[in-house]
């Protein structure tokens, strides 16, 4: 029994000795004082993360600083000192493996590629795991731009997740979100970014708590390529292509709440206003409003409407019984003739996303469709002199 007593004595002895002979680091200058302060925050967490400050390798020591400079509360006292470490390791592992992640500032690659989250959900711990899933995919690309369009056009098959309006919680995390197999475009966006992360491509999230057409918010992903900003979305079109820019050049940039914003891990000049939370300001974030707005000019994706006429959107329905949305061929006609056509939105599309024509105002129009029989169907609409959604039925 003594003999026991004096090996637990040993080994409870050794970890403190080795503890207290360490000598703590100097902290690098320009993360000094926040550090001071986040260990400050961590509660009886102080210990664990100086040390882990003072033993992590020299040529990770920025990064560490970094993280836990800039680290939110609840995770200065929740995180694991493994999860920190796989963070870190998981980042400079793809940094040596892939060239576009080699070449990237410090400044870019702690901030959006070192980064472990995107919002406040659950901090899974999904680097790893991730890389496994998406390194495949990018090792041939030649650069960037190929590497993203192959994470971003298979990210889908590989994850098996759809968007889906009966996800449980908005701000679903990416273990969740894959468990569910749904998430809408916050949570999509969310495993768009860390996808992106893993292979060391540069992603942050973005978009606006409400339209200026106040149909309601979205979320979308940003990326850094050659020194600049592009966006982009799990169901992706080309960089700086989709459906809602149109929607983004009309943000008002006099109101926070129709604002554009991209995320960040370190400090901005602003926070991202989160729907779900509305007096959370934990989110750092750009306003990045002026941007949308000229790409949008710039794109002209909408073209200029004269004096009379209008933009209308349509969704299209099963039934009325059955609001599950339909992507089908709908031509729209004017005496009988055919002016235009386009696909509705599809029940995995964003919610916001709809099917647009431009119109004369106070003019009817045809709208042609197949039933639920496959037989053509014809639904008159006359359109007004403001901008309006309407929704079609197949039965």
């Amino acid at each position: 029994m003594k003999k026991i007593n004096c090996l637990v004595l040993v080994f409870t002895i050794i970890p403190f000795l080795a503890f207290s002979q360490i000598k703590n680091r100097v902290f690098l200058p320009k993360y000094e004082a926040l550090l001071h302060t986040a260990l400050e925050k961590s509660g009886d967490r102080k210990d664990s993360l100086q040390y882990f400050l003072n033993t992590v390798p020299k040529k990770h020591y920025e990064a560490a600083s970094f993280l836990i400079a800039y680290m939110p509360e609840r995770d200065l006292k929740s995180l694991s000192i493994p999860y920190i470490k796989d963070q870190i390791d998981g980042a400079y592992k793809v940094k040596k493996e892939f060239s576009w992640c080699a070449k990237l500032p410090d400044s870019i690659f702690f901030n959006e590629v070192l980064a472990y989250y995107c919002f406040d959900e659950n901090r899974d711990n999904w680097r790893n795991d991730f890389y496994l899933k998406f390194s495949p995919l990018v090792k041939d690309s030649k650069n960037v731009r190929e590497a993203i369009k192959a994470v971003a056009t298979n990210i889908r098959n590989v994850l098996s997740v759809d968007y889906n309006v009966n996800r449980s919680i908005v701000n679903i995390s990416p273990f969740q979100s894959i468990k569910e197999k749904m998430a809408t475009c916050t949570g999509l966006s969310f495993l768009l970014v860390d996808a992106f992360r893993s292979v060391g491509i540069p992603a942050r999230m973005a978009g606006t708590p409400m339209w200026t057409n106040m149909k309601g918010n979205h979320s979308w992903v940003e990326v850094w390529v050659d020194g600049q900003w592009y966006f982009t979305e799990y169901y992706p079109e080309d960089l700086n292509k989709a459906w809602f820019l149109a929607d983004a050049g009309r943000a008002d940039i006099s109101n926070p709440r129709h604002w554009i914003y991209a995320s960040s891990y370190k400090p901005k000049e602003t926070y991202f206003r989160l729907e779900w939370d509305t007096l959370s300001t934990a989110i750092h974030a750009e306003n990045v409003t002026k941007r949308y707005i000229d790409l949008y000019e710039k794109e002209k994706v909408l073209e200029n409407l004269k004096p009379d006429e209008v933009w209308i959107s349509l969704q299209l329905y099963k039934s009325d019984k059955d609001l599950k949305r339909v992507s089908e061929k709908i031509a729209i006609e004017r005496d009988g003739k055919e002016l235009d056509f386009g696909f509705s939105p599809s029940p995995i599309d964003d919610l916001n996303k709809f099917l647009k024509f431009k119109v004369t105002k106070n003019t009817t129009y045809q709208f042609v469709y197949l039933d639920n029989s496959g037989k053509e169907k014809h639904s008159d609409i006359t359109v007004k002199d403001k901008e309006e959604l309407f929704t079609l039925y197949k039965d």
